[in-house]
């Protein structure tokens, strides 16, 4: 089903691109791709797609911080945070500044 769906999305971004009908296509097009974006199913879609991303990351940071490397990454950060005075990575993802969600919880 992915290939399908990135084969129909490279075949429109093809012909948008070498089409010959100019400006008015475009339109169309966009407008076609704007109202399945923004069709509740797709964004219900788009939803579980994105809890689930979430959850494998916490899954996969959990992993990591209780690993020997996760350990040794956390020792070096501590290290080099205490020399500093801006803050670490750990607080930025702390402050959720290392995500990229809007208020919709739609990701781009």
């Amino acid at each position: 089903m992915r290939g399908k769906l990135m084969f129909i999305t490279g075949l429109a971004a093809g012909f948008v691109l070498g089409s010959r009908a100019g400006r008015e296509k475009y339109e169309e097009i966009s407008a076609n791709a704007r109202k399945v974006w923004e069709h509740p199913t797709v964004q219900e879609a788009a939803g579980v797609a994105q809890a689930q991303a979430t959850k494998l990351y916490s899954e996969g940071k959990d992993k990591l911080n209780q690993s020997k490397l996760g350990e040794k990454l956390q020792s070096a950060s501590s290290s080099s945070s205490s020399s500093t005075s801006t803050g670490s990575s750990s607080d930025l993802s702390s402050s959720g500044l290392s995500s990229s969600s809007n208020s919709t919880g739609t990701t781009y």
